[in-house]
């Protein structure tokens, strides 16, 4: 069985799933877990992307894959000091599980992301995981002591401060370049943060990037199964091919329908011929057509979803004209079309699928500003420390299971699960939602970009 990245993957299926059924628009998909932070792009309009020869570290894979980058940073990330430029170096090695952070007390030496967040104040040793695996904060500080404090000479809460500046700073440039490289601006985007520590880390992120909305989905840190679950029987076929939509030398729009039709014909046979195969009834079979394009011999390839799926004469011919012209402007710029250099299909594709029974995400977008309510007294308090924020803050604990929807906490604030901890930084609202959603807000106040 072919299950390269089927986990990151799984979460893209459930964002794009959850974007579709609440209108999200667009949103970038961030799975933060014990090893890797992943990303992926869903785009309102069914846009997809794929990579059909990826490369996993520097090896060529044969086998098609949505398109995800990873990037080593996690809990479990080691933080080192680098001595080419002085500072700390997090990643991509990771202390994984066994023996894992040197605060699981299980032998673990080396300073992570998860020692930082635990002296920083964000985690409660005695709750940590739903109290399955009690921290040793003596370890944690050692650990971040005997690596990083002589080197740098600093305390070790300005070592974990830097340590915490340096992931989220990682993770932020990967985020960006990935969303720039395809021509998206990041603040058009609406980041789900999900993963054991996606809520942990998402706001010190998100305000790097000038994204200012942030959804903590339901059941944040198994989101990526929950995508698994809801994942149509799906088979995709493709044709590589040399089409002109719109010859820029003679003017001529494209002609050839029965060529164009039957292409598309036998791709939906392919695939209706898969699931067959696989038993499932012809009269649940769906197909969606989508179609890589490009202006001349550009670079940059943008794919179109065409509705109709024949073409029967030129106003077909101009309507995929114009939903590639739309796409390209979405993601370019209105004005940055090039139709003077001519348009060009390089593969039709069609994706064959059979929808199953999902789970049905309820009405999961921000309660509006007039009928949000206080929050109940916080159960605790602890002093933490956050980037940027001169001295400690003393900041009130909530359990998650105490906030109901509308509730609205300002930060700072932490709201422990038994799961996970979504932390609110200073500058940030926490907003509950349906069906156990959170949304974190941030004020209108002037971000740093990148």
């Amino acid at each position: 069985m072919q299950t390269i990245h089927s986990g990151p993957v799984s979460g893209i299926g459930a964002s794009e799933h959850l974007a579709m059924l609440t209108g999200l628009g667009n949103v970038v998909a961030t799975d933060m877990g014990g090893t890797s932070y992943d990303i992926g792009i869903v785009v309102d309009g069914g846009v997809k992307h794929y990579d059909f020869n990826p490369v996993i570290d520097r090896w060529l894979v044969s086998v098609p894959m949505v398109h995800l980058v990873t990037l080593g940073a996690g809990g479990g990330s080691i933080a080192s000091y680098d001595r080419m430029y002085k500072t700390v170096k997090c990643g991509p090695e990771s202390a994984g599980s066994d023996p894992g952070p040197a605060c699981y007390d299980r032998g673990g030496m080396r300073p992570t992301v998860t020692d930082a967040d635990l002296l920083l104040g964000y985690l409660d040793p005695a709750n940590y995981a739903g109290g399955s695996i009690p921290l040793n904060p003596r370890r944690a500080r050692a650990a971040i002591e005997d690596t990083l404090c002589d080197e740098l000479d600093c305390s070790v809460i300005e070592a974990a401060l830097l340590i915490r500046e340096k992931v989220d700073d990682n993770m932020a440039n990967g985020l960006f370049t990935e969303l720039r490289a395809r021509g998206y601006d990041p603040k058009d985007f609406t980041m789900l943060a999900y993963g054991g520590n996606g809520p942990l880390h998402c706001c010190g992120i998100a305000q790097n990037l000038n994204i200012d909305r942030i959804l903590a989905p339901p059941l944040s840190s198994v989101f990526s199964a929950v995508g698994a679950g809801n994942m149509h029987q799906l088979h995709i076929h493709e044709q590589s091919l040399y089409m002109v939509l719109y010859d820029s030398n003679t003017r001529a729009l494209f002609d050839d329908y029965d060529r164009f039709n039957a292409i598309v014909a036998d791709l939906k046979e392919r695939g209706t011929q898969d699931l067959l195969r696989q038993g499932v009834p012809p009269a649940d079979i769906r197909h969606n057509l989508e179609l890589d394009m490009r202006y001349g011999n550009q670079l940059v390839q943008t794919t179109a979803v065409i509705e109709k799926h024949a073409v029967d004469g030129p106003a077909d011919v101009l309507a995929i004209i114009s939903q590639f012209s739309a796409d390209y402007g979405k993601r370019f710029g209105e004005g940055s079309q090039a139709p003077e250099a001519g348009i060009r299909i390089n593969t039709i594709r069609i994706a064959a699928y059979v929808q199953h029974e999902t789970v049905q995400f309820e009405d999961i977008k921000p309660v509006p500003e007039s009928e949000r309510k206080a929050p109940p007294p916080p159960a605790a308090s602890r002093v933490c420390h956050f980037v940027g924020q001169d001295g400690p803050l003393e900041t009130p604990v909530w359990s998650r299971a105490d906030i109901g929807p509308g509730v609205q906490i300002e930060g700072p604030a932490i709201i422990a699960s038994e799961v996970t901890t979504f932390l609110v930084n200073p500058g940030w609202s926490f907003v509950a939602a349906k069906q156990g959603a959170s949304w974190f807000l941030r004020a209108k106040i002037p971000a740093t970009t990148h």
